[in-house]
């Protein structure tokens, strides 16, 4: 979401609600073969709450307010050398407020060989398209996808609440790749790893993190954490 991600005279969306139901319905719209993933809620991070989480965790998505603190982080991150990571699916964000679908598009991306893909789907054909591109040129070809922004536009108002693009809160998303747990911000100067994870210990892992980033803003409530599950036959 982010009313902070981008220069004044760049493209803006409306953002897209912290939703399963939305989530679901948009991704299942785009490609993603419905019997393959779904959005979930996660009400807790403490262990008993993350164990209601159907199992197993691909991404987790998570919503958290930008603060000056928050800022000052990235903008230490932005200075620190990031190494490449050839095997992650990484995008920077130049359009506003389009972060809940960069999150998506992060959590796609880094997920592609646990997932199928509609085929000649928005989603199989974007990735195919920018397998090769560097983050820019990524984020550039999604600010150019006529198909995409309308997509988000009903998607993002298909929630709950009014869509409005005055905004103060960010998605990003967090997924193992080679062993190692992944921050994805699109707003960040590339991928940001948080050590040694596993596909079994994911959403632990990113709930540790996500409780860091939780402790550095304690006056706030506007938080929530997404998992995206692969479906299997324990739930439907």
């Amino acid at each position: 979401m982010a009313a902070l991600d981008e220069a004044p005279s760049a493209k803006r969306w409306l953002p897209l609600e912290a939703n399963p139901d939305v989530m679901n319905q948009f991704l299942w719209g785009l490609g993603l073969q419905e019997n393959e993933a779904e959005c979930f809620d996660v009400y807790g991070l403490d262990g008993e709450l993350l164990e209601m989480v159907p199992k197993p965790v691909l991404a987790v998505l998570f919503l958290y307010p930008i603060t000056a603190k928050t800022e000052e982080e990235r903008m230490m991150q932005a200075n620190e050398k990031q190494e490449p990571k050839g095997s992650v699916y990484f995008m920077k964000q130049t359009v506003g407020n389009a972060c809940g679908t960069i999150g998506l598009l992060h959590a796609v991306g880094n997920i592609n060989s646990e997932i199928k893909l509609v085929e000649d789907s928005f989603l199989d054909r974007f990735f195919k398209k920018t397998a090769s591109m560097d983050p820019l040129q990524r984020a550039a070809f999604l600010e150019s996808d006529t198909e995409m922004e309308v997509a988000h536009s009903v998607a993002a108002n298909g929630g709950d609440t009014e869509a409005s693009d005055n905004v103060d809160t960010h998605f990003i998303c967090f997924a193992c790749v080679d062993g190692e747990l992944y921050e994805l911000d699109g707003r960040k100067s590339g991928p940001i790893s948080h050590g040694p994870s596993s596909p079994d210990s994911l959403l632990q892992d990113a709930a540790k993190v996500i409780q860091g980033m939780i402790q550095k803003n304690p006056d706030s409530l506007n938080f929530n954490v997404i998992a995206i599950s692969k479906k299997s036959g324990g739930f439907s």
